[in-house]
């Protein structure tokens, strides 16, 4: 893995994550993290004490029955279903008061690219309002082609995602860029070239091991065009 190495070739389209890659979730998990646990608990779905939001954020990437089940294990199937709708719900609500940022650079970075033609996307595994209200809400959802989410198409593998986004879209060579071993997984196994994103803070050890390259602030992307 070669930090900033050049790739290649220049891609006919870069497919991106959203959670820490695009944008900095923790500036809106704090307050939803905490405002699903204090609902939980007034309608006595989980009385434990309230898990660390630390344990939310590295979870972030996979499905999210995953998620809860890693965040709340001791929680009931009926806890885990009423979370996925509170935590969409305070996630569009946040959205609309203003609460989370992109990373430093996007915005630019994300405009730059188009101009020279690169065609962007984005596949999360989060729920479809939630992906497709972020880039919309922080005005860069006009830069992309489509937005694709585990919870419109209902894949079980972030893999089986950008299969489905290069097959239905027609594209044959791609980068694959975020922030979670999930990224690096669904683009290798789909033969992409793949950007580590390794400026979340809240990745596991050897999260970003099989990378092509990795950069450490998003626009470096640039540098890594031929």
């Amino acid at each position: 893995m070669n930090e900033y190495a050049k790739a290649p070739n220049t891609p006919e389209a870069m497919i991106f994550d959203l959670d820490g890659t695009l944008f900095q979730t923790e500036t809106l998990l704090e307050t939803v993290h905490r405002r699903v646990f204090e609902t939980l608990l007034k309608e006595g779905l989980y009385t434990l004490p309230t898990p660390s939001i630390d344990t939310l954020l590295g979870s972030l990437g996979m499905l999210l029955s995953d998620i809860w089940r890693r965040v709340m294990p001791e929680g009931s199937p009926e806890a885990h279903e009423r979370a996925n709708v509170l935590l969409l719900q305070y996630e569009m609500e946040e959205l609309a008061a203003g609460c989370g940022i992109l990373y430093p650079g996007v915005a630019g970075t994300l405009r730059e690219l188009r101009g020279r033609g690169i065609r962007l996307f984005i596949a999360s595994n989060g729920l479809e309002a939630y992906v497709k209200g972020v880039p919309a809400g922080r005005e860069i959802g006009d830069l992309f082609e489509a937005f694709y989410s585990a919870g419109e198409y209902e894949t079980a593998s972030k893999v089986d995602l950008v299969r489905l986004l290069l097959d239905q879209y027609g594209v044959s060579q791609a980068w694959m860029v975020g922030d979670r071993s999930s990224d690096v997984e669904a683009g290798k196994r789909n033969g992409l070239y793949v950007v580590g994103c390794d400026y979340a803070g809240f990745r596991r050890e050897g999260e970003l091991d099989g990378s092509d390259t990795v950069i450490g602030e998003f626009a470096e992307i640039l540098k890594l065009l031929p």
